[in-house]
């Protein structure tokens, strides 16, 4: 069996993949230029990082604490504000493949608000719009919106009711994650991306303070993987939705972890720190051998194998 005859080709609410590895919001995803750095590193969908209606500055370094356990951030989603990341995809969507989705993330607490900004995005051409519903330190965004379990619902089908595209919802760990993605999938959204950074805090043992300006931050890499399986198997179990995979994706063992275990693909942030944006090809390459040795032609087979 050669390599020619391997199909990494995946397809999401109708959207076509090259291959199961996607940009994770945040992570090289805020211009037309590094998002081109991507997709030329092979990357099979792009997620641009989450745009607020108005500009945000962030916290105040320090953002970033690294550990023995992976990275701490946070930066408080610094964006410009709509209308500038506007210009900003509009040029990469110019450039990108066919093959190659853009996915446009957003974090609002309003419905009226949200549903603008999506339909804002629809107009000008995204593929699909990624609800950012966990990121762990923004305040009054994120999962503070989706602990709101009346606010987030509304959100969703405020959004929902406004775009025709494709709409994914990504979840943050929370004690009840099978119940939310069940509620959000009678709204009628179309994937559930699970899951984002994990709140965690980071002490300096000499200056005896905690390291981030913020002082709580998102635990991402090798340390969450096990978590957001455990977190993608559940939902397997519990919902009919697509699910992409986020969380500790640093070779090709965890992303074939994660497709085991019911992901249809994975987001990959963390590991371009350590790795650069070669770890696009390696993990492809990854997947690709072991699909060879394992006897499999699609990848589609192997998704949810794991509860066979």
């Amino acid at each position: 069996m050669s390599n020619l005859s391997i199909n990494l080709n995946i397809k999401i609410a109708g959207l076509e993949f090259r291959n199961p590895t996607i940009l994770a919001s945040g992570v090289l995803s805020n211009t037309a230029k590094l998002i081109k750095r991507v997709v030329d590193a092979g990357a099979g969908g792009i997620t641009f990082k989450s745009i607020t209606l108005n500009a945000r500055e962030g916290y105040k370094n320090p953002v970033i604490a690294i550990t023995k356990a992976g990275l701490i951030n946070a930066l408080g989603l610094p964006n410009p504000g709509l209308e500038e990341s506007v210009r900003e995809i509009k040029s990469a969507l110019s450039e990108l493949p066919r093959d190659v989705p853009l996915i446009a993330s957003i974090a609002s607490s309003d419905p009226k608000e949200a549903s603008y900004m999506a339909s804002r995005l629809e107009e000008i051409g995204v593929n699909a719009v990624e609800l950012n519903l966990s990121c762990p330190h923004a305040e009054r965004l994120g999962l503070e919106v989706s602990k709101d379990r009346r606010l987030a619902l509304s959100i969703v089908k405020s959004v929902r009711d406004s775009i025709k595209i494709p709409l994914f919802v990504k979840l943050g760990l929370q004690d009840d994650i099978i119940d939310l993605a069940k509620a959000l999938e009678d709204l009628g959204i179309d994937a559930v991306v699970a899951i984002n950074t994990i709140r965690a805090i980071a002490i300096d043992i000499y200056v005896r303070k905690p390291v981030l300006s913020n002082i709580y931050g998102g635990l991402s890499g090798i340390a969450i993987h096990p978590i957001a399986v455990r977190v993608v198997y559940d939902l397997y179990k519990n919902i009919e939705l697509p699910i992409i995979g986020v969380g500790g994706v640093e070779d090709w063992m965890d992303a074939i972890e994660f497709i085991l275990a019911g992901a249809s693909a994975v987001e990959i942030g963390t590991a371009i720190y350590y790795k650069d944006l070669n770890v696009f090809k390696e993990i492809i390459e990854g997947i690709k051998n072991y699909m060879i040795n394992e006897g499999f032609t699609n990848i589609s087979e192997l998704i949810g194998l794991a509860h066979k």
